[in-house]
């Protein structure tokens, strides 16, 4: 007790710097903890599931494709699978399957006209026992028993006025088709690999779609599927039973010499679906990096502040143990005082996370409360248990351990070490932040504006998916007539969306060839709107057949290794889901997906005649005035369509938001770090140059110049930075390659960028060094001396 009212009373004692200490330490553990708790977040999906460890999700494994190397799996699988699983292979506790009904953000509509938007799925009455959430009302067996019947979130309902049971909702994209809520659960944790808003009973597929699918053991593998072993059951050990199952209903033998490959399923744990994907792993390590950088620092810096204020506090415990007191206690008394410090730093953290939770939220894309949940609480509380344990220990143990007959002859040359070093590590964790940001900022910049091999300058891009096709084609006319539009032009899939996959085959052979990534269909004006040259034959007009396909060059490419076509134009071939087309043209490769995940497959395009699923305009010019006009007339023609009109350059910046969020937390990390390292070098050059004014002005008297006195400082600090910065430069190098592991396409790290950044860093902290010393060595020397 009596060690901490001395150190409360010692807060308020000038000389010591301890708001700055607090300030300091406050905003690295703010920032630092709070990436942290991201990385919790990241590593910990799906653990909130009962038997999380006996779940696995199944993959479909295909390997040995012609001019294919390596391994092909996806995490989707045909109908009949996982209950087949269930019913072929005792070691299967249970199983389910669901398939998306409607992407993230689907317009959904009551009876009263209020519109509201939901992730929707549709699954089968065992999906709740495999991946259980609490029920608040319903039976959910029941519920998803019976055909056009839903089950809503919490959420979902609390927005629908509470009292949803009963309540019937038709989904935007659907027209004509009601679904009755019979039930309602617990939202879905943020940190979950599958999350939805309604799950709609899997029987009623056939009033969504001509096709269902359900009992397919081939093909239409839109379903993902899930198994529950018994304890203690080995995964891997069931592939003999998988085959037998295979060959029981697929006739996989055959079908395998036949087209050359390997069908299997794997069984990927539910845990390690997210958090063992090369993305997420690259991401926590890096963002694990910068925290500990950062909260290093911080803690670094806050032992720096202590060790600059020795002399007075070195005096005073010399006093004490002239009265009797021992190591321990003043080991003691100094540890307490840093626990206060440390609570008053927490207490600003939070309060600095409370106060920008919004930004932090964005940032992350993850809500507080599921950043800071109980398990990430426990693991943040061990870490800053730790971080306490090593700032109090550190300045406990140096000022208790000095002898006092050396503190009253000074210790000037102890204390000047200690800063020395712990100066260099801020000094190089500030350059390997640096280094990042610049990295980091120069990948974001060239994925944002990279040439994709088409161009979208002035380009917007609307959804019409569940509209009418006359009712789209009306809106197609009368955007023609609106002056400020150059173009009009409709596709099936637009080159940033993830694109289905068919099969390539020779006419009169059985053997696919290769998998494709299949744009669907465009019109006659799609290919002119967004400048996708033909370097073969010709694009679409206005007289093409509706089996009429462009290809890309890559294709070509593979035609001409497998099948030895010098030519495909005019040459037929078979899709798959499409039939029999001819090929009309050729063009380049386009970027297909986000440069962080592109698909590198062959891509064709076929042609329509009629409006498909996306409008794209492009505008003579873009500004508010022509986007609010376009928008305007496609609610007026769609009244019933919530319209989303987007330019597409927004659309392609979209794609990036993981990344721009990795260099938002760099930045903030970085300043937060310079902002350390600069409070603790100002610190240290002004004890330097109070400790050796004496020195100091004897130089000047005897004709020392300006410049002499501030290199006398200035090349000390830069022998310090030199060698920091190589190591901090260093970091940055290994940590930047394997983040650009990420990207298909990437920019050069070239030395040069890593010693251009370091030079930056030095300059920086000789011109701190030079403006804080030019006061003091400009002093009147006889002034100097009388101070001491």
């Amino acid at each position: 007790m009596n060690n901490l009212k001395l150190a409360y009373r010692n807060l308020f004692r000038k000389k010591q710097n301890n708001l700055i200490k607090i300030l300091s330490l406050g905003f690295g553990l703010a920032v630092g903890l709070v990436l942290l708790s991201k990385v919790s977040f990241e590593r910990n999906y799906d653990d909130f599931y009962p038997d999380a460890d006996r779940i696995y999700q199944i993959w479909t494994t295909l390997s040995g494709r012609t001019n294919d190397t390596g391994l092909d799996q996806w995490g989707q699988v045909s109908g009949a699978i996982a209950p087949g699983m269930k019913a072929e292979i005792p070691e299967v506790e249970a199983a389910t399957r669901f398939t998306y009904l409607t992407g993230e953000n689907a317009v959904f509509s009551t009876p009263d006209k209020k519109r509201y938007k939901g992730t929707f799925i549709m699954a089968d009455s065992c999906f709740f026992d495999l991946l259980p959430r609490p029920m608040i009302r319903g039976n959910a067996k029941e519920v998803l028993s019976r055909p056009m019947y839903a089950m809503v979130s919490q959420s979902a309902a609390e927005k629908m006025g509470g009292d949803v049971i009963g309540k019937q909702i038709q989904l935007e994209t659907y027209p004509g088709r009601e679904l009755t809520i019979d039930g309602v659960f617990s939202d879905v944790p943020e940190n979950s690999h599958q999350r939805y808003d309604v799950v709609v009973s899997l029987n009623s597929m056939a009033s969504f779609y001509s096709y269902d699918g359900q009992e397919n053991w081939l093909g239409n593998d839109r379903y993902r599927g899930y198994v529950k072993l018994h304890p203690g059951t080995d995964p891997e050990k069931l592939a003999p039973s998988v085959r037998l199952m295979q060959k029981k209903h697929q006739d996989i033998e055959e079908i395998e010499a036949k087209n050359g490959w390997t069908l299997t399923y794997a069984l990927l744990p539910l845990k390690s679906i997210h958090s063992d994907s090369p993305e997420v792993k690259r991401m926590t390590l890096l963002l694990t990096i910068i925290a500990f950088a950062l909260i290093l620092t911080a803690i670094l810096n806050y032992v720096l502040i202590v060790i600059t204020a020795l002399v007075g506090r070195s005096r005073e415990i010399a006093v004490y143990k002239c009265y009797g007191a021992e190591n321990r206690n003043v080991g003691s008394s100094i540890m307490t005082e840093t626990f206060l410090h440390f609570v008053l730093s927490l207490l600003l953290a939070g309060l600095l996370v409370f106060s920008f939770r919004g930004t932090i939220e964005e940032m992350l894309s993850a809500s507080l409360g599921s950043l800071f949940s109980l398990r990430s609480s426990l693991y943040l509380a061990v870490i800053a248990v730790l971080i306490f344990l090593f700032t109090a220990f550190a300045p406990a143990y140096i000022l208790s351990r000095i002898p006092v007959a050396s503190i009253f002859r000074g210790t000037g040359q102890i204390r000047a070490r200690w800063k020395l070093v712990l100066l260099s590590v801020q000094f190089a964790a500030a350059a390997f932040l640096f280094s990042l940001l610049v990295i980091v900022s120069k990948q974001y910049n060239l994925m944002t504006n990279d040439n994709p091999g088409y161009s979208y300058g002035n380009v917007l891009h609307a959804g019409t998916f569940g509209v009418p096709r006359n009712t789209v084609q009306t809106a197609i006319d009368r955007l023609w007539q609106l002056p400020q539009v150059a173009s009009v032009a409709t596709a099936s899939m637009l080159p940033f969306e993830n694109m289905s996959g068919n099969n390539v085959i020779i006419p009169g052979e059985e053997r696919e060839l290769f998998n494709i990534a299949d744009m669907y269909w465009a019109d006659e004006h799609y290919i002119p709107l967004m400048e996708i040259p033909i370097v073969e034959g010709k694009a679409f007009d206005a007289k093409s057949a509706p089996n009429e396909v462009v290809v890309s060059r890559s294709f070509k490419e593979k035609m001409e290794t497998i099948a030895g076509w010098d030519d495909v134009v005019g040459k037929d071939i078979i899709i798959t889901e499409h039939g029999l087309s001819r090929i009309v043209g050729v063009f380049p490769d386009i970027r297909l997906g986000a440069i962080s995940d592109q698909d590198t497959r062959p891509s064709v395009l076929f042609f329509r005649n009629t409006p498909s699923n996306n409008i794209i305009i492009k505008l003579h010019s873009m500004n508010g005035e022509n986007i609010e006009q376009v928008f305007d007339l496609l609610q007026e023609t769609m009244p019933e369509k919530e319209i989303a009109l987007s330019p597409y350059a927004d659309s392609l910046v979209n794609m990036y938001s993981g990344e721009r969020q990795f260099r938002d937390a760099i930045f903030i990390g970085g300043l937060i770090t310079v902002l350390i390292t600069l409070i603790g070098l100002i610190g240290y050059v002004n004890n330097e140059m109070l400790r050796r004014r004496a020195e100091i002005a004897i130089r000047r008297i005897n004709g020392a110049t300006l410049s002499d006195i501030l290199g006398l400082f200035m090349k000390n600090i830069l022998v310090i930075a030199l060698s920091a910065c190589v190591v901090g430069e260093a970091a940055a190098a290994l940590v930047a390659s394997k983040w650009m592991e990420n990207f298909t396409e990437k920019i050069g790290l070239s030395p040069f960028l890593f010693i251009g950044c370091g030079v930056i860093v030095i300059l920086f902290i000789e011109l701190i060094v030079g403006m804080n010393c030019l006061k003091t060595a400009n002093q009147n020397p006889v002034d100097s001396l009388k101070k001491d």
